[in-house]
């Protein structure tokens, strides 16, 4: 660190560098720890999917087919969007512009999935859709400040 002697931070070329290589670091391990929660939180949707579909019982097969069908269409929306920041944060190099839009898009479709859940599934007394919108706006802030980096 520069000393209080006359050195100023400009004349520090290094000190830049580690500091633009700690920001860069925080924002992939931001970006990591999002899409590892999105993916955690699809897993979540996906195996209890029997479950779920027993909860509605009796159902005909074509509405039990319905809605498993939409019920696994999250857990995959979900997985692709934490393969979607991964793959952009793994491949780093120069496109830092790309890897926030990257970033910035997948927060919106997490808020509007959380949206969506805030407004359908969490107004029902089931407590994991009541939960479901607060993962979404997290795993999306930390996104968006993994695209500030």
């Amino acid at each position: 660190m520069p000393s209080a002697k006359g050195c100023s931070w400009d004349q520090v070329p290094w000190w830049r560098r580690r500091t633009t290589v700690i920001v860069a670091d925080m924002s992939a391990v931001l970006a990591y720890l999002a899409a590892a929660v999105v993916a955690a939180w699809g897993l979540a949707h996906a195996v209890p999917t029997r479950q779920v579909i027993a909860g509605f019982e009796p159902i005909s097969a074509d509405n039990r087919r319905v809605v498993v069908q939409e019920w696994l269409a999250e857990a995959f929306s979900m997985w692709g969007i934490a393969a979607m920041v991964v793959a952009a944060t793994a491949a780093g190099g120069s496109a830092g512009d790309v890897r926030a839009w990257v970033y910035r898009v997948a927060a919106v479709l997490l808020v509007a999935l959380g949206v969506l859940t805030a407004v359908t599934g969490a107004r029902t007394p089931v407590v994991w859709f009541k939960v479901c919108p607060v993962v979404m706006a997290a795993a999306a802030v930390l996104l968006l400040m993994a695209s500030a980096g």
